[in-house]
């Protein structure tokens, strides 16, 4: 297995592998002597010790069982199951479609007290029309060759999920670079009707929506789209998988990133003024064709 492009997920792995270091260690065996007793080569145990293969469950078993720590091996497998759930492959996210995907985040999404966005790319999904967000699903349903393209439905889901904007008990401090405001995604019409909400959605009481200009002076330059939920949680979206992070120490950077980049942006008239300019270059666009 390859590691993980989180750091997070990375280092809970070689957490336990240091631990079952230990215990090898600690119980007096060589790396070859613990091989013998796990019943493999010696090489597989060297790789697990420096997190370069992740131990399945019974290789963990088999492990303290060698090492006389079978009283700590449910417990080191859950820690190893946990590092590996911090990387999913989207693969695994929409074998069941794109419309279930949705839907599995709505409870989540209504425990969320405080959502923090940033978003590089797209308008973030908590403010996408069902058209913008149609386009972005069948891009991703292309792309990923998915045996049934149910990005319409998954579409509508994702607005539905969305109405928890207008829920008690929730902020939303969204943040975009301006250049998203000009990416064309899906038809004109699309476009246009996702341009207008943008100005309806970022007027909403609980809706904090920045724009960070093109022109701005920078402390930070442009990141991976990623989400904050409360201080518990960060996802972060890569074109292979989506990272979830939950080391506090790894949060408070992408905290610190969102805070750095929050204070380049522009937020009410000004913001409203670069929607509306993007509506303008639009327009032109659209007349002469």
């Amino acid at each position: 297995m390859t590691a993980s492009p989180s750091s997070s997920a990375q280092t809970a792995r070689e957490v336990v592998a240091g631990r079952l270091r230990d215990l090898r260690k600690g119980a007096g065996l060589t790396v070859t002597e613990l091989a013998a007793g796990c019943g493999w080569h010696h090489s597989k145990t060297s790789r697990i010790e420096n997190a370069r293969t992740a131990p399945s469950a019974g290789d963990i078993r088999r492990w303290c069982r060698a090492a006389g720590a079978e009283g700590l091996a449910e417990d080191l497998v859950a820690q190893s199951l946990h590092a590996e759930s911090m990387y999913t492959e989207w693969r695994h996210q929409v074998r069941h479609g794109l419309k279930q995907l949705q839907n599995s985040s709505v409870a989540f999404f209504r425990q969320t007290e405080l959502f923090r966005i940033y978003s590089s790319s797209l308008v973030p999904g908590l403010l996408q029309t069902e058209g913008y967000a149609a386009a972005v699903l069948k891009m991703s349903a292309r792309f990923r060759d998915l045996p049934v393209d149910d990005s319409a439905e998954a579409a509508r889901a994702r607005v539905d999920r969305s109405r928890v904007i207008h829920e008690r008990g929730h902020r939303f401090v969204l943040l975009i670079e301006e250049a998203v405001l000009h990416y064309r995604i899906g038809d004109a019409d699309a476009m246009a009707a996702q341009l207008g909400y943008l100005l309806t959605a970022g007027a909403l009481p609980a809706v904090s929506l920045g724009i960070i200009p093109t022109t701005a002076s920078r402390t930070q330059w442009p990141r991976e789209t990623f989400h904050v939920y409360d201080n518990s949680l960060v996802s972060v979206e890569l074109v292979s998988a989506r990272i979830r992070i939950t080391q506090p120490s790894e949060i408070a950077v992408y905290t610190k990133a969102f805070e750095e980049l929050r204070q380049t942006g522009v937020y009410g008239a000004a913001a409203r003024g670069l929607i509306v300019k993007a509506i303008d270059a639009l327009d032109d666009a659209r007349s002469r064709r």
